[in-house]
């Protein structure tokens, strides 16, 4: 039986015995592969991602090397003919097929999402940790997707070692985990859960002045870091703790699991042929009800055929998203929008006849418009500083593994803003501060609540995100934002991101543990 292990050192194992990957970007393409969960991913994509910037010039012939030679080893019985089971072509590109129990990052995910009694979790978290040998695709750390899915898989690392825990404390071993906790909540100190949890256990134990202390510790980090007060959660927890009323504790339910960027889609597998990424819709789609939500609606425009047409692909095998049509400059763009009424527009930033800022100008000028996206390969600071000025939901890579693409969509059309790290990075060291005189003026009669708000969405959270760091329903964290974009006169969420660091509210530099969307 093939393994593929990538929680640790990359390998693929048949029936126990290491098979050889060969060298560096030859096992790259099949970690590629495995990242993406069962989906197809495009041949130029592979290029892109495995040369980032200077393909050379053979690099199509490179790659189906590679794919053959992994395809020898993966089934050395295969005949020459036969079609391939376990690394297929899947036009435009090729796709890993395996079962989630094959690949030790897929089943891990699906473990992780396990639901049941406090004892059925403890298994469960007890079993998926135990899949870890070391930092996830380290190997590959040079390149982008891989870190950007190792930073995804240790989320939900800590996930597992939260859920764990409050599986433990439910069955009574508090004692036996002080210790970990301890140790968990100093590794990670703006993690709230892993505060609450320590105290729970602590206040178990009867050690009620080591809980109020920790809780102490949490407020003196969280001020420090994020100039913030506890959560609503963590001062009732305090307060509860004063007033001697704590229950006793009770498994935490189901955490919401990383689904954002720049990350992989986080869905469990949903059958033998597919990874956690191919699932990601399916689990996604409303459990309680009998009518799925309407699929979101995309157009694309791009003077490029091969990138329309790999875009075109990857969202052709998405469920839940649909490609309503696609243009070739800024005027058809506009014209199709008019004509289709899509939820989200893919925009290049630099296309012939009128360029895509030019484009997003004037479609966001429209009554309920869509949401923008641009698309770039490299673009002006300037540029994508005035595009951010009129109110696109952000920026994505044209390098961008499918996942990252199919992540902004979806945040897009959630209300929240996506923006690759490497452009963010740049424009707000470039263009923090710059008073723009259309900029709104000092934030002034905002509340402190809704000034806390304003930090977190100018670091880069999404509403959810926000919503777990201040403990406030997601449905609240949205009316805030709704309630500051008219306070300040804007009509976008990435304006509101502008609108921090051009206020001085934010500035480049302050300690913070969240990363740029």
């Amino acid at each position: 039986m093939l393994i593929f292990t990538a929680l640790g050192p990359f390998q693929a194992w048949a029936d126990g015995a290491p098979l050889d990957l060969g060298g560096q970007r030859q096992r790259a393409v099949l970690a590629r592969l495995l990242v993406a969960g069962g989906r197809a991913v495009p041949v130029n994509t592979l290029i892109d991602e495995l040369w980032p910037g200077a393909p050379p010039t053979q690099a199509l012939s490179t790659i189906q090397g590679y794919v053959s030679r992994l395809r020898r080893a993966l089934e050395p019985d295969r005949a020459p003919r036969e079609e391939a089971r376990v690394l297929v072509s899947a036009p435009p590109g090729y796709a890993l097929r395996a079962a989630t129990e094959q690949v030790d990052a897929w089943r891990f995910e699906a473990l992780v999402k396990s639901e049941g009694d406090p004892g059925r979790v403890w298994a469960a978290m007890d079993t998926a940790l135990e899949l870890w040998r070391g930092p996830a695709l380290a190997e590959f750390g040079e390149l982008s997707w891989a870190t950007t899915e190792a930073g995804r898989l240790e989320e939900l690392r800590l996930i597992a070692v939260e859920r764990r825990a409050g599986a433990g404390l439910a069955l009574g071993r508090a004692t036996s985990l002080v210790a970990d906790l301890e140790a968990h909540a100093s590794a990670y100190p703006l993690r709230e859960e892993a505060w609450r949890l320590l105290a729970t256990a602590l206040y178990g134990l009867g050690r009620q002045g080591d809980a109020l202390a920790a809780l102490r510790r949490a407020r003196s980090v969280w001020r420090d870091e994020l100039g913030l007060d506890l959560s609503a959660g963590l001062q009732r927890l305090e307060a509860d703790m004063l007033a001697q009323r704590l229950e006793p504790p009770a498994p935490a339910g189901p955490p919401q699991l990383p689904t954002e960027a720049p990350t992989a889609g986080s869905a469990a597998a949903a059958g033998p042929a597919a990874g956690p990424a191919a699932a990601g819709s399916a689990a996604g789609s409303d459990a309680g009800s009998d009518a799925a939500p309407p699929p979101l609606r995309v157009v694309v425009a791009d003077d490029q055929a091969l990138v329309r047409a790999g875009v075109r692909a990857m969202l052709e095998a998405e469920p839940g998203v649909t490609m309503v049509g696609e243009a070739t400059n800024g005027e058809e763009a506009i014209a199709l929008v008019a004509e289709t009424g899509p939820d989200v527009v893919l925009l290049d930033i630099q296309m012939p006849h009128l360029d895509g800022l030019a484009a997003a100008r004037r479609i966001l000028s429209e009554t309920r418009p869509p949401k923008v996206i641009m698309m770039t390969t490299f673009g002006s600071d300037e540029n994508l500083y005035a595009a951010l000025r009129a109110g696109v939901s952000g920026f994505i890579l044209k390098t961008s593994a499918p996942e990252q693409f199919l992540a902004a969509i979806r945040a897009a059309s959630a209300g929240d803003a996506l923006i690759d790290p490497t452009i963010t990075t740049r424009l707000i060291a470039g263009f923090a501060g710059r008073v723009d005189p259309a900029s709104p003026p000092a934030l002034a009669g905002l509340a402190d609540s809704q000034l806390d708000v304003l930090k977190l969405v100018a670091r880069g959270l999404t509403n959810r995100q926000i919503g777990q760091t201040l403990s406030l329903p997601e449905e609240e964290v949205a009316l805030m934002v709704k309630s500051l974009l008219e306070h300040l006169g804007l009509f976008d969420r990435a304006q509101l991101v502008m609108a921090a660091y051009e206020s001085g509210f934010v500035t480049p530099g302050e300690k913070s543990s969240f990363s740029s969307l």
